[in-house]
């Protein structure tokens, strides 16, 4: 499997099922409706676990651009293969969305609410505010990608390092302590390509009802997580 479809398969499953987890619980006449948080946040952990899993043999399973650039800035990646994560990762998370779409079609459909049919293919805030929103995208990012660092056994000076299929349930117990902890602000994108992707997929499929995109907000999943990832590897440099 190479780098490129390993990344497409693990971002479109990554989606499929966290962003599935996020429309059984929301959207109208699911059997999961009003679950509640901590069933999102044990779907996401799930949702990383999995495609960590499968993938990481072949790609060392970064599935998030944020962890790609934050290994690329600590010298663990190579910029130059970067670019080929980075589409692998968005062109799978817009896969994933559509697969959410297809899944859950009629009870998209059965939704008056244009806000949760949004928030089953990307994130918003619950209160808005700009800095603070931002800051809440970068730390909780910077707690993922830190750990991604530590999880997958790098040490400054070291070879490339990347996760394997046993750093899975470690990764996915991150992710879920940054849900149960960190999540309740904005929802915790921490990833790029999983909020891009979807809003896109969003803003393109045929939906009753639909409302906007929210691009306005669009580019706080994108820079706050590129930037909690930067942190990450710059500490990580550091000591």
């Amino acid at each position: 499997m190479s780098v490129f479809i390993a990344e497409l398969i693990g971002t479109a499953l990554l989606v499929l099922l966290g962003n599935g987890v996020v429309a059984n619980v929301v959207l109208s006449k699911s059997k999961a409706k009003d679950s509640g948080w901590i069933v999102i946040a044990l779907g996401w952990a799930i949702a990383v676990f999995i495609p960590v899993f499968i993938v990481a043999p072949a790609s060392g399973a970064h599935i998030n651009p944020a962890v790609t650039i934050g290994l690329a800035t600590a010298g663990k990646v190579a910029w130059s293969v970067v670019p080929t994560y980075l589409i692998a990762q968005l062109l799978g998370a817009m896969i994933g969305g559509l697969l959410v779409w297809l899944h859950y079609r009629p009870h998209f459909e059965a939704t008056d609410n244009s806000g949760l049919q949004l928030a089953s293919f990307s994130t918003s805030p619950a209160i808005k505010d700009t800095i603070s929103n931002l800051l809440s995208e970068i730390i909780g990012t910077f707690v993922l990608v830190y750990g991604v660092f530590y999880i997958s056994g790098a040490s400054v000076g070291d070879s490339p390092a990347s996760l394997g299929a046993l750093d899975a349930l470690p990764v996915a117990l991150v992710v879920l302590g940054i849900g149960l902890s960190l999540g309740g602000t904005t929802g915790y994108a921490i990833n790029p390509a999983r909020d891009l992707g979807p809003r896109i997929m969003h803003a393109i499929l045929p939906m009753k009802g639909k409302g906007n995109s929210n691009w306005g907000y669009a580019w706080i999943p994108v820079v706050g997580p590129i930037i909690g990832g930067v942190l990450a590897a710059l500490l990580f440099m550091t000591f």
